[in-house]
């Protein structure tokens, strides 16, 4: 366990944000978890729990203690037929845990290549991408309980994943300590290719082939999507709203190209992307403070913004959103502080 101090924010978050943190406690295993949260190791309140920081939006100084895993490690658990368990360590980076497996020949996680932030985060988000969601892969969640240091184990099914949410994001939100996540992949290669021009960079590639999934997912993100390494960002700030048939096809009827994708229910879901640069915000800045040139969804801090300037750039994107569509869009991101 390694307890600092008065520690800059800069290298927890992808923005960038140079804001303070009264203290991080880095644990390197469930009993220092413990040792911390029955309360054998005092902090200050109060708390939050952070992966990689990509997607976090800090608007102040955190007067409290933040806990920051460093638990890694990946394991093949079990192999039975064309089905594999593996586990993930919290803070394994989540690309690095999809390259592992393309590159042993694990299918299930490819269409998520380069998604930022760690293999914890990935559960509390269910992060997701090009028609596959972490849920689809998840067999169970290992976890510290933070009111008295116990393990508890979710099964996929208690984990009440929805789209970007899980139960450790609403219900259960600060209550429990992600420390290794458990999958269910295939060896045999059954490929999702229907989202978007996936397909088509595939091809392009060489074939439907579980390596060429990954470079394409890849080289389309890389088109579209900053490095926060270069400019602060935290990848798509809005979820993409899902909305009524009825709502759908009213806005469908004056832009027929508005992307639209199904739901269950009967429900919609519309590009919060195309929503954003259809109100003129694509590549605009307020300040330092501005919208992604080539994707309007993302967010990024041009070297001196603030935490309240991008939260305050959002807020007006979310009006004028409201304004010309009549839907409110809802943040991704998570904003830890005052506004």
């Amino acid at each position: 366990m390694i307890i600092n101090k008065n520690v800059s924010l800069k290298g927890y978050n992808t923005f960038g944000l140079n804001y303070l943190a009264d203290c991080i406690i880095h644990l390197k295993n469930e009993k220092e978890a413990k040792s911390v949260f029955d309360g054998s190791v005092p902090y200050k309140k109060p708390l939050i729990i952070i992966g990689g920081g990509s997607n976090l939006l800090f608007t102040g100084d955190f007067k409290g203690t933040i806990i920051h895993p460093v638990i890694r490690g990946i394991r093949l658990v079990k192999e039975e037929g064309n089905i594999v368990i593996i586990s993930a360590g919290a803070d394994v980076k989540w690309d690095n845990l999809v390259e592992w497996s393309v590159e042993r020949g694990f299918s299930g996680l490819e269409n998520l290549s380069l998604i930022p932030g760690s293999v914890g985060a990935s559960a509390v988000q269910n992060i997701g991408a090009y028609g596959v969601e972490v849920k689809d892969s998840v067999v169970k969640v290992k976890t510290v309980d933070i009111s008295d240091g116990t393990t508890r184990v979710f099964l996929n099914s208690e984990c009440e994943f929805g789209y970007r949410s899980s139960v450790f994001k609403k219900r259960l939100k600060g209550k429990y300590l992600v420390t290794r996540v458990y999958f269910r992949l295939k060896t045999s290669q059954i490929l999702n290719l229907g989202y978007g021009s996936l397909k088509e960079e595939v091809l392009k590639l060489g074939g439907p082939e579980l390596k060429n999934v990954r470079k394409a997912v890849i080289k389309i993100r890389e088109s579209k999507l900053p490095d926060p390494e270069i400019i602060g960002n935290a990848g798509s700030f809005f979820k993409n709203p899902v909305v009524s048939k009825l709502i759908a096809e009213n806005i469908k009827k004056d832009y027929p190209e508005v992307p639209v994708y199904d739901e269950s229910n009967g429900l919609k879901k519309i590009a919060a992307g195309w929503l954003i640069e259809k109100c003129g915000w694509k590549g605009k800045r307020e300040g330092d403070a501005g919208v992604h040139e080539n994707q309007a969804l993302v967010l990024v801090n041009h070297g001196k913004a603030s935490g309240k300037d991008i939260y305050k750039l959002s807020e007006m994107i979310k009006k004028s959103v409201l304004d010309k569509f009549g839907i409110e869009l809802e943040r991704e991101v998570e904003v830890i502080g005052p506004i």
